[in-house]
């Protein structure tokens, strides 16, 4: 054996022992971070700002989900290496940040001189010394756990406005069943969202009574509807039956039926029919049967064959774009095989968008993100706010509704939902607000130069669906503004915190911001209530029915000889988090979101979450952001975000 290949063999054997050391050293710090420093982090609560969703989502921080798995964990504790100051480890943003050396939006949590800290030290000195070697092996690692898969399309209940118009144009009835169904809860900000779309006993009572009443009002009196266009010849004409199940199944369905399937309705017609001598009492019971099948109550993709897909793409499109079943031409085009590229979705998609049907679809996406039924069903203190009643708060929504419609359908900068300078009220709103009276109702008005209003900021849907029955609320309009305009989630108060603010008597009156001025004395709220109360202050000069009033005018006593003072507010205003953010009046804050890309990405987040009917993951992030680059690059066309949206390998997915 030549000496040569001896030192290879060396070699070989050398690198192959470095390797192995680097790794079980990398393998037991990784344990540590893992089963010591990860908990503390997650305990401290860093997570709940540093995602997506969270307040921190600029930042170079995003935690990993609930789920994650282990790979991915220890690949977070490799980014934060981005953190680290490996020359002067001490002196590490991951470090001065959690501590509060540095001002941090979240406050202190990690106490200095604290065995959190201690721990935290520990991975700070590990990747400050991580050899060439190592970084290469993280980054590796960090690249692997990033890669994720699209997650598949699955089942999706109607919802109830869904089930009203989907048997309104399958049945031409117009009694809107759905609406006496069990409420339907709001998740993520919607009402159609897969954690909230099961069937409970009652929920599927609901649905037998209203199938029951439906096929019995389709035949009442005969066949008004001319469901059955094959008149038999008589009880037991199979050839009426079976051209009846295909013709009224495949709409019902919203899809060709299989032979299986087709012959088990055949014979439920057919032995109803001899039963009762009456081939449309057949008919009715194939009807009530269908309408209380999976096939009718939810759209299923799951395990779809190849050749469902193209009728799966047609629900998909038509329940997003319409709020109801695919039409017979829409089915037509599935079948010829005219529903599969891109290009071919996003035809079918303007066409739709040029139908009447996709105002009213769009409106329903909008009443559930600006949740409309806190304005329709809210109350108020009469002695105080006898202008409001249920008229003006449907004012309020229809001022809402126009400010969208108008920025939609007439391809505006979407962006001016919060900062035009004009609106659309009726003589009401506009002697409520101040305004000159329109010439005829919801004409567009422009906002006087000194008006402190902006887009839909200085609307009374905004105002009233935020406040409390009595009062203003600078806590709700603060959160609402996180949640709805920045896509960001606050963590809620926990359990067992005192939550009463200090009570305003006629010799200790307070504005609400003295009052809220108590949370941030409390460690256990200080925290939460920073990121939104603040906000809140900048509207306090609009009152609970979004009346503008220079001075906070607090009532005492009875009916009877009531008297009234008058507080000076404050009304400075920043968003925590967002630099150069200070504000004084809605104006100034409906500018701020205007430009501010957060806020932008937002809008494409809330309509992703109302299209698929879920919270986006990490997997979605490249669908986000191709949806809002040719959001933004279109000028914030909100048609484009919707075309952006269909076609999207997401929504074209063919399982």
């Amino acid at each position: 054996m030549s000496r040569w290949f001896v030192q290879m063999i060396l070699a070989v054997l050398c690198l192959a022992t470095i390797t192995g050391l680097v790794s079980a050293q990398s393998s037991g710090e990784e344990t540590f971070f893992v089963d010591k420093l990860f908990p503390v982090m997650r305990k401290a609560q860093c997570d709940l700002c540093h995602n997506d969703n969270g307040v921190a989502s600029a930042t170079e921080i995003e935690f990993p989900r609930l789920n994650a798995s282990r790979q991915q964990i220890v690949a977070f504790g490799y980014q934060l290496m981005a953190l680290v100051d490996r020359d002067h480890p001490e002196q590490s943003m991951l470090l001065r940040k959690p501590t509060n050396r540095d001002e941090h939006t979240g406050g202190v949590r990690i106490v200095p001189g604290s065995e959190q800290e201690r721990l935290l030290r520990v991975w700070i000195d590990f990747l400050a010394t991580l050899t060439d070697q190592q970084v290469q092996r993280a980054k590796e690692l960090i690249e692997e756990s990033h890669q994720w898969r699209l997650q598949p399309l699955t089942v999706r209940r109607l919802t109830h406005s869904q089930y009203n118009n989907t048997v309104r144009d399958l049945l031409g009835d117009q009694s809107q069943p759905g609406n006496s169904f069990p409420k339907e809860d709001f998740i993520h900000g919607f009402k159609n969202q897969l954690e909230g779309q099961g069937i409970s006993p009652l929920q599927a009572e609901a649905y037998s009574t209203a199938a029951e009443r439906l096929a019995r009002a389709a035949f009442r009196g005969g066949d008004y509807q001319d469901l059955i266009r094959h008149k038999p010849t008589s009880t037991m004409d199979e050839m009426a039956a079976d051209e009846f199940v295909r013709s009224f199944g495949s709409k019902a369905f919203r899809r060709p039926m299989s032979d299986v399937e087709r012959s088990k309705y055949v014979q439920i017609l057919l032995a109803e029919s001899a039963q009762s001598n009456d081939f449309s009492a057949g008919a009715r019971l194939v009807v009530e049967a269908m309408l209380q099948s999976p096939n009718f109550l939810f759209r299923i993709e799951a395990g779809a064959g190849q050749g469902d897909i193209p009728f799966a793409i047609a629900g998909r499109l038509s329940y997003l774009l319409w709020d109801t079943m695919p039409t017979a031409q829409m089915l037509d085009a599935a079948a010829a095989g005219s529903l599969v590229t891109p290009q071919q979705i996003e035809d079918q998609a303007r066409q739709m968008l040029d139908d009447p049907r996709s105002a009213a679809a769009m409106d329903e996406f909008l009443a559930q993100w600006m949740r409309f039924d806190r304005v329709l069903g809210a109350t108020r203190d009469r002695r105080r706010y006898r202008d409001f009643n249920n008229e003006v708060a449907a004012a309020m929504v229809e001022e809402t509704r126009q400010l969208f419609r108008h920025l939609v359908w007439n391809d505006q900068n979407f962006m001016e939902f919060f900062s035009a300078n004009y609106t659309f009220v009726n003589s009401t709103l506009a002697q409520l607000y101040g305004l000159p009276t329109p010439a005829e109702d919801f004409a567009r008005v422009l906002y006087p130069q000194d008006s402190g209003r902006s887009g839909v900021l200085g609307h009374g849907s905004f105002l009233v669906s935020t406040s409390k029955p009595a009062e203003t609320s600078p806590t709700s309009r603060g959160l609402f503004v996180r949640n709805h305009f920045l896509a960001q989630e606050i963590a809620p108060p926990p359990p067992g915190v005192n939550s009463v603010l200090p009570e305003v008597t006629e010799d200790k009156p307070l504005t609400n911001r003295q009052r809220l001025e108590v949370h941030l004395n409390s460690e256990a709220c200080s925290s939460c209530h920073r990121l939104i109360d603040p906000i809140g202050y900048g509207f306090e000069q609009y009152n609970a029915i979004g009346v503008f009033q220079q001075k906070m005018s607090l009532r005492f006593g009875g009916r009877e000889n009531p008297t009234t003072k008058e507080l000076a507010v404050d009304t400075r205003s920043h968003i925590q988090g967002i630099r150069e953010s200070e504000f004084a009046r809605p104006k100034e804050l409906g500018q701020l979101l205007a430009q501010n890309e957060t806020c932008q990405r937002c809008i494409v987040k809330q309509y992703f979450r109302y299209a698929f009917g879920r919270e986006e993951t990490p997997a979605d992030q490249a669908t986000i952001d191709a949806a809002f680059i040719r959001f933004r690059d279109s000028g914030f066309r909100f048609r484009e975000l919707v075309m952006a949206i269909v076609t999207s390998p997401l929504f074209v997915q063919r399982q």
